[in-house]
């Protein structure tokens, strides 16, 4: 488990060509899990100590819970063992059946914290730097790092690692950022060294590491026991639907509260100025790598077939000449704006500096002086290790996003050619935009070639939809209205239209309409996601009932499905809870009499043929019923209404 210093990181992968919008989440809503977070913050504040004892009782819950079911199944087991004797074949086939459930909820139950990765600095090879954590350490009376790590990532993080497993005997691992280290001068670093051994001091990690494990066991006994679809999943499944997310509300002011504890300690051992400095300085460092420096070198990936960037030797440089006076106060603005909510324990900016009594006050340091420095003739290799990994981890998304840039130039070329101009469908008027935005042009261009199609198609979602979103980003409320168009006629939009629709008002301060446009998004990704689970498959045990379809498109059916080779044809629908408008259907068909060997690549096939050659009603699933699914073909036979067949004859 690791307490960090800052969320920021280090991306190691290309972002994707075009942004996916997407929404998950689990058993309890955002503002259910934000008022139940509020309540025991509240709680917490009031009565610190039983706060705590019922976090640590809800922790012990879930503990019991697991103990109490692995009992309940080593007792099944020995029942199993036990009726060998005495039910013998039957007796052999429970075992069989219970001994690897029972092996794979064991196997769930072990967690291994491993070692975290970096680059490894010792004291004879970096002096100037364990002088620094001797100091501090002394200072604090925290326990010390065992070792030193420098990582990829802009961000500094302690890590205890148990040597014994459960039994603990914990290894203090102190993570350092080479971004981090190059973005801050000695002094800010001794800030944020002292907050992360104010962890260690007040024992964060090692509480931390055993709340840690517990979900570490939940969500890896739910992975092991999903896939194979085991009726096991019941004695679990419930208690955790209902005890994850109330385990993590519980767990997160005390999070929350060991951020304060470690600022606290970091302000004692140096001074609320210099937490203050270093907290400023790496918000606004933070918003420009992920807002300037990293989009601008993934951008080369467009023009250039490989990665020959060097990141970590230039960020120092890019610093100094990149970062000016007009950023520095819009990115301090934005992260004194942002504020204390349930996605992260780390607490808001504005509230971490009120809580040492400090103002905000950004200081990069100037070239040469910054804390990367402190690793002496260790820094340089570092460096260039760090670069050397970063271009081998990236290079393949390099390549591939190369390979999709200039298949998108061509593209863009092909349909901006003036005898093409004319010929365009809607969808590729769209197209075009979208890639003279990202390849050509820019954003201007786009929306000339959107609005100019409007004019032509003024009821098309889709064009209202981009025009709206395009006009929205450049700060433009006309925007407003095309997005709402879009959503009213499409709703596609809903999702995509609301998030458009929310990020704008955030932008502006309006925080009720953001906040009221994404609830509908929200809500709507959230039965979307639940849609898209029970679409996944169709198994025996799921309701199925006629088809519903008319005689003549039945017929019809039936006619092009035998006409490829099948002898008997089925149809079913599963009702939908959610979106019941959009049927799933099951066609079933069978090539041979029930008392013919099957072969599985004659049937594997034609279902290919079916699937690629007829009209199927919406979204269905193809199976073979002369194979291993034949108790489909059992089940389909006793509903009434599934068999097709051909037009009657005319009389």
């Amino acid at each position: 488990m690791r307490c960090g210093w800052t969320t920021v990181q280090l991306p190691r992968h290309l972002p994707k060509l075009q942004p996916v919008i997407a929404a998950s989440g689990v058993f309890m809503d955002r503002k259910q899990f934000d008022e139940r977070v509020a309540r025991l913050d509240a709680y917490s504040k009031v009565h610190p100590r039983l706060y705590r004892l019922r976090v640590l009782g809800f922790a012990l819950l879930g503990y019991g819970y697991l103990a109490g079911m692995l009992v309940l199944l080593l007792l099944l087991l020995a029942a199993s063992v036990l009726s060998v004797i005495y039910l013998k074949a039957l007796g052999l086939k429970l075992l069989f059946v219970t001994a690897p459930f029972v092996w794979l909820v064991v196997r769930s139950c072990w967690v291994d914290i491993n070692a975290p990765p970096g680059l490894a600095v010792t004291r004879r090879s970096a002096p100037a730097l364990f002088d620094r954590l001797d100091k501090l350490r002394r200072k604090l009376r925290a326990p010390r790092f065992h070792r030193v790590l420098i990582t990829d990532e802009f961000n500094a993080g302690v890590v205890q690692v148990p040597r014994l497993g459960p039994v603990g005997w914990h290894a203090n691992y102190l993570l350092l950022g080479m971004p981090l280290l190059k973005s801050v001068s000695p002094r800010q670093l001794d800030a944020i060294l002292a907050h992360e051994f104010g962890h260690l001091a007040g024992g964060h990690a090692r509480f931390g590491n055993w709340l840690y494990r517990l979900r570490r066991i939940w969500s890896q006994l739910l992975d092991e026991l999903e896939p194979t679809r085991s009726s096991g999943m019941v004695l679990f499944r419930r208690f955790f639907e209902w005890y994850v997310p109330r385990f993590n509300a519980y767990s997160f002011p005390l999070a929350r509260a060991n951020e304060y504890e470690a600022d606290a300690a970091a302000a004692r051992a140096t001074s609320p100025e210099t937490l203050a400095e270093a907290l400023t300085t790496t918000a606004v460092v933070g918003r420009y790598l992920a807002n300037n420096f990293w989009p601008q070198v993934y951008a080369k990936a467009d023009t250039t077939p490989q990665p020959s960037f060097s990141p970590h030797a230039t960020l120092g440089g890019a610093l100094t000449t990149e970062l000016g006076a007009e950023e520095i106060t819009r990115w301090t603005s934005d992260a004194l704006a942002q504020p204390t909510d349930s996605t992260d324990t780390h607490p808001g900016l504005v509230d971490r500096l009120r809580a040492i009594g400090a103002d905000a006050k950004f200081n990069s340091p100037q070239s040469g002086a910054s804390a990367d420095f402190l690793l002496g003739d260790l820094r340089d290799p570092l460096i260039a290790k760090l670069d050397d990994r970063w271009q081998f981890q990236i290079s393949e998304d390099w390549r591939r996003r190369y390979s999709e840039a200039s298949t998108a130039r061509n593209r863009l070329w092909t349909l901006s050619k003036p005898e093409s101009a004319g010929s365009l469908t809607v969808e590729e008027v769209i197209e075009r935009a979208n890639l003279e935005e990202a390849y050509g042009q820019g954003r201007d261009a786009a929306i000339a070639i959107l609005r100019d199609r409007l004019a032509a198609a003024p009821d098309h979602a889709g064009l209202n939809y981009w025009l709206g979103a395009r006009l929205l980003a450049n700060d433009d409320e006309a925007g407003i209205a095309l997005v709402e168009k879009a959503i009213a006629l499409d709703d596609e939009a809903i999702v995509p239209g609301h998030v458009a629709l929310r990020d704008f008002f955030h932008a502006r301060g309006l925080e009720d309409k953001a906040s009221a446009a994404h609830e509908v998004a929200w809500d709507r990704q959230q039965r979307l996601d639940a849609a898209e689970a029970e679409r996944q498959g169709i198994t025996l045990g799921d309701r199925l009932v006629a088809h519903g379809l008319d005689a003549e498109t039945a017929a019809r059916l039936h006619e092009q499905v035998t006409g490829l080779g099948a002898r008997k044809v089925w149809l079913a629908r599963k009702p939908m809870r959610h979106f019941p408008e959009q049927p799933l259907f099951l066609l079933a068909f069978s090539i041979k009499p029930w008392y013919r060997f099957w072969t599985k690549p004659g049937g594997g096939i034609l279902q290919d043929r079916i699937q690629r050659e007829v009209s199927l009603p919406g979204q269905t699933l193809v199976i073979c019923t002369d194979g291993q699914y034949y108790r489909f073909r059992r089940k389909l036979r006793l509903i009434r209404g599934t068999r097709l067949r051909g037009a009657p004859a005319p009389s």
